[in-house]
């Protein structure tokens, strides 16, 4: 723990004077926009939800640290276009905060807040303040499709659009892959192939299943098998290039059968 952990104000003001500084004094963060650094965000924010998964304190203090700068960047260029600055961001936290909590900061117990749990709570807050006349609004665009697939999902299915059988489901995929083999064009078959992996996440949602944990745990396999096949070839003196598809599904195999 640093031994400075009750000068979170001063830390945090120092973190901003120096983006400040370096905004002012060093040609390439000078030439950054918000549009520039947009990516960064999303691959720092990555590399804190690995850190968290390996529960890598350490690695949580820098991946946290450099989201926390993507956060003080953003502001900082847009205060020096003259919009707002990290003080409105703030700002605008805190007083959502509070306002989000009414049982906390309000004269609200939490059991009064009509009997939800608190997931509930918080989205009925949310809507209020946000006015929303969707009940997709708030679901960014751009997260990754098969969470956001079970995101919009699980909003429709809040309001009674959903399958209550599961082999539904089942059939509702089987529908899906025989169009996909039916399909004859580029276009047909790139609506068909999303058709069928939104399907897929149906399924995946209604049995409990996180079809981005499936999905990453299925890469991990992939890449512990190859990796087996590659230290064969080593093993072998020989060339990737070299070895035989055959040879490489044998060794794929094995790796499978290693549990790998």
């Amino acid at each position: 723990m640093s031994k400075d952990c009750r000068d979170e104000g001063k830390n945090f003001q120092n973190v901003v004077d120096i983006v400040a500084k370096l905004r002012k004094e060093c040609p390439w963060d000078r030439e950054q926009t918000n549009i520039s650094i947009k990516n960064n965000l999303i691959e720092e924010a990555y590399e804190l939800f690995e850190a968290i998964e390996k529960n890598d304190d350490q690695g949580m203090i820098e991946e946290l640290g450099d989201l926390l700068l993507q956060v003080v960047f953003h502001s900082q260029i847009k205060k020096d276009e003259g919009k707002f600055d990290i003080n409105d961001v703030l700002v605008n936290l805190a007083e959502k905060l509070i306002r989000r909590h009414p049982h906390v900061y309000g004269n609200k117990k939490y059991s009064e807040l009509e009997g939800e749990d608190h997931l509930k709570k918080w989205e009925k807050i949310k809507d209020q303040e946000k006015e929303r006349s969707s009940i997709f609004d708030g679901i960014p665009e751009r997260m990754p499709a098969l969470l956001r697939s079970v995101k919009v999902q699980k909003k429709m299915a809040k309001v009674g659009f959903d399958w209550d059988d599961i082999n539904e489901v089942w059939e509702k995929m089987e529908e899906e892959l025989n169009e996909l083999k039916s399909a004859k064009t580029h276009d047909e078959i790139k609506h068909e192939i999303g058709d069928l992996l939104l399907a897929v996440t149906y399924l995946s949602r209604k049995l409990g299943i996180d079809p981005e944990e499936a999905l990453h745990e299925s890469i991990d396999r992939s890449i512990n098998r190859f990796k087996f096949i590659e230290n064969k070839a080593k093993e072998l003196n020989k060339d990737l290039k070299e070895m035989s598809l055959n040879d490489m599904e044998q060794f794929w195999q094995e790796a499978k059968s290693k549990g790998l």
